[in-house]
């Protein structure tokens, strides 16, 4: 597609870009001598400069359309970042979207408006059908034309929205038929057969599961409502709902959570189980009052889920060794760090897992109790009732246990006697919220923790976070740039050359992964997780700096002398391997 030609500016005015290039260059995204470089090999060439651009990989498929969108003075819109709306995609048939290569994504019944992603929006041949076919006005926007490809296969094929799509339209028909009723008794009666709400949960529920989606957020906004689905840890927008649903959505799901439909004012927290394909899965459902109505959060536990080992969840080598070291020492504490979401609970379930024999008496307090394992007494907090970390470590000493976990230590009370139950002759699993596994010391001291007591009670400290794996069967190999490959040696220092030798590889021609960019629309770019680590062994060295009330850094730079591998440099050792990319690692990892 050729760009509008601009007129030519009068004199004295700053000139405005000609081309989608000149954007590019004014935008810094290119230098005139990379621009000029390329002409030269354009002129013998069928492909247009920007395409040159995006083979050599000096500019992305995004930077061009949006260069494109400002020259056109028009908006763009990553489809990616938007969920499917039902009501939007079925104003126009799969058969006309693939034909003029659009996709609609929002419809406004007030304003009677459809949004078109389109990857020419300056084709009014197809603007001017969609707006005959729909009745609509259209509003046109710029998106990638590879991105479109997919979302065309992957919303029109998706059975979320054409099933919800179904249920919202049985919605309309009952809403009318209600507003046509006069008799109350009648009226009450179609409230409580609302089958269609019933069927948009159940569609949202069953997608999550098929998903691996752990979270589902059903969140109001001023003109819709929004479903969200954390899947593999990051949010993802998928389905679009009217606004007009929002409410009757929300009381379905108190329902089944048993819940008060008419408080709206305060939060409330509520649980249900639901089955679909087979898999039952236990729903942790929270509600908060916002200024556009309720939100909803619901987290999704499987009641067949099986607890990983050390070894699948991503340790390996001196860190797998040193955690298995200090579990067979029969007192103590071992603390897992790091933040919301990290994996922190998963870890010590798998821990457990491996330290649970009839021999032992293992309790635990969490919240909530999200793994159910035999042979181990777990108990769940319930702070209304007086049971709290802290208290439930005090009944906790009068059970005669041999392992005790704690969800978290939260404050000075439970840190006090999580110390003094390990001094004598408990081994203690806990949780604390900090960055590193340095970290964990002077958080315990900032919580009045004696550095005499600490430095004789701790064991073992990890720091944790989750990176995400690419999907194994759509993955290619390239070599990076670089600037990439020397911040990989220096991130791993002498690891690098030890990989190297250990997998038989040049150490100037490494070639990493990443996520194929022709995969089927339906396969994701990351599929499953494993964790990254940092596991520091508590020696006397770095119990003579606790006693001296050192920072952390101190403590890090002494476990590092000692063989402690870094988190970031545990995330690099996996991207060589193949297994994630330098995007995941820089993610959850550049702290």
């Amino acid at each position: 597609m050729q760009p509008a030609t601009l007129p030519v500016p009068a004199p004295g005015t700053v000139s405005s870009p000609q081309s989608v290039v000149d954007v590019l260059v004014a935008k810094n995204l290119l230098t005139q001598e990379q621009v000029d470089s390329v002409s030269v090999e354009q002129a013998g060439s069928s492909k247009s400069l920007p395409e040159i651009l995006m083979e050599k990989g000096l500019v992305s498929e995004e930077d061009v359309v949006k260069a494109q969108a400002e020259l056109n003075g028009l908006p763009f819109i990553k489809i990616a970042d938007t969920g499917a709306s039902p009501e939007a995609l079925s104003q126009i048939a799969e058969s006309i979207a693939r034909r003029y290569q659009l996709l609609p994504f929002a419809y406004d019944k007030n304003e009677g408006t459809l949004s078109l992603a389109m990857s020419d929006p300056l084709d009014m041949t197809a603007i001017d059908f969609a707006r005959q076919k729909t009745g609509l006005e259209i509003k046109p926007y710029y998106a990638m034309p590879s991105e479109l490809e997919r979302a065309l296969t992957e919303r029109y094929a998706q059975s979320l929205s054409s099933e919800v799509n179904q249920a919202l339209e049985e919605s309309t028909q009952v809403r009318q038929a209600k507003e046509k009723a006069s008799d109350i008794s009648q009226l009450q009666g179609q409230v409580l057969r609302q089958a269609p709400v019933t069927k948009i949960i159940d569609t949202i529920l069953s997608f999550a599961i098929k998903a691996r989606s752990s979270d589902v957020h059903i969140e109001p906004q001023e003109q819709r409502t929004r479903v969200r689905y954390r899947i593999d840890g990051i949010l993802q927008e998928k389905l679009i709902l009217p606004k007009s649903v929002h409410e009757a959505v929300v009381s379905r799901v108190k329902i089944l959570s048993d819940l008060k439909i008419d408080e709206k004012r305060i939060p409330q927290d509520g649980r249900f189980n639901f089955v679909a394909n087979n898999e039952e899965v236990d729903l942790r459902v929270s509600t908060l009052p916002t200024v556009n109505g309720e939100k909803v959060v619901m987290r999704l536990l499987k009641k067949n889920a099986t607890v990983p080992t050390l070894e699948e969840l991503g340790l390996r080598g001196f860190a797998l060794q040193h955690l298995q070291d200090a579990i067979k020492v029969p007192r103590g504490i071992i603390l897992v760090t790091g933040p919301t979401g990290s994996g922190k609970t998963t870890t010590l379930y798998s821990v457990l897992h491996q330290v649970n024999t009839p021999k032992v008496n293992i309790v635990t307090l969490e919240d909530p109790v999200e793994y159910q394992m035999p042979g181990i007494n777990q108990v769940q907090t319930n702070p209304q009732a007086g049971l709290t970390f802290a208290s439930g470590m005090r009944s906790f000493l009068r059970q005669d246990p041999n392992i005790i976990m704690v969800g978290e230590v939260r404050d000075n009370e439970t840190a006090e006697l999580a110390i003094q139950a390990s001094l004598t002759g408990h081994l203690v699993f806990s949780t604390l919220h900090t960055n590193s596994a340095a970290g964990a010391l002077p958080r315990l001291l900032d919580m009045k923790a004696e550095p005499f007591l600490l430095a004789s009670s701790m064991t073992l400290t990890m720091g944790q976070r989750i990176v995400r794996l690419i999907n194994p069967e759509y993955r290619e190999e390239y070599k990076p740039a670089e600037p990439v490959l020397e911040d990989i040696k220096k991130v791993l220092g002498p690891y690098f050359d030890l990989w190297c030798k250990q997998n038989r590889k040049d150490p100037n021609n490494i070639t990493l992964f990443r996520p194929k960019a022709d995969r089927p629309a339906t396969e994701p770019e990351y599929k499953g997780r494993i964790g990254i680590f940092e596991v520091m062994k508590i020696t006397e060295p770095i119990r003579k700096l606790i006693l001296d009330r050192r920072p952390g850094g101190e403590l890090e730079v002494q476990a590092m002398a000692e063989g402690m591998m870094l988190m970031k440099q545990d995330g690099y050792i996996k991207v060589l391997n193949g297994e994630t990319t330098i995007e995941e690692v820089l993610r959850v990892a550049e702290i």
